[in-house]
């Protein structure tokens, strides 16, 4: 990996219940990133990922988007570092 890179996201909107989380993991693994996606109790979706910045970038598009039944009116994005700790991308919560 030439360009480590580490974030932390909240999505907002109509994301739970839309296979929003099930839509995050698959795009996250097929992009060769590590972490995970989960629910937060206010209703919207936590997400931390590693990887290649480049396939970050591409992953914070697609969470903007979102599978077709979902509605993503915000996602909050923060860098963070990179560790190293996940093995997988994985859902839980």
């Amino acid at each position: 990996m030439s360009n480590p890179a580490a974030l932390y996201a909240v999505a907002q909107g109509r994301v739970q219940g839309v296979n929003y989380r099930a839509f995050t993991a698959r795009n996250a693994a097929a992009l060769g990133l590590t972490g995970y996606v989960r629910n937060l109790p206010d209703d919207s979706v936590e997400i931390t990922a590693e990887g290649d910045k480049n396939q970050l970038l591409k992953l914070i598009d697609l969470l903007k988007k979102g599978p077709p039944v979902a509605r993503v009116d915000n996602v909050e994005i923060s860098w963070t570092e990179y560790t190293g700790q996940y093995r997988d991308f994985s859902v839980t919560g």
